[in-house]
């Protein structure tokens, strides 16, 4: 490689960290702002079991992170499913 590209490539990556870094930031903005705009208090009930009252963020938060583990879970075990209906044929 050329020290041309060199300086090139290291420039792209300084300016995509740099992108991430904001594009984080915004997000942890946003965050904050959606937990201090809802900071209602509620009671849950759900199957028959009633959870404390929480702020409606936090409940939105503890589904959200309830959904993104449960998803990628859901995705291995439907993978696995359909890997052994192939093999089975």
């Amino acid at each position: 490689m050329s020290l041309a590209t060199d300086i090139k490539e290291r420039g792209v990556q300084k300016f995509n960290r740099l992108l991430m870094v904001l594009l984080m930031l915004l997000l942890v903005a946003v965050i904050l702002i959606f937990i201090l705009e809802n900071q209602q208090v509620v009671s849950l009930s759900f199957l028959g079991f009633t959870f404390p009252y929480l702020p409606v963020s936090a409940l939105l938060v503890m589904a959200l992170l309830l959904g993104l583990l449960l998803g990628p879970v859901m995705g291995v075990l439907v993978t696995r499913l359909c890997r052994n209906k192939l093999r089975m044929r």
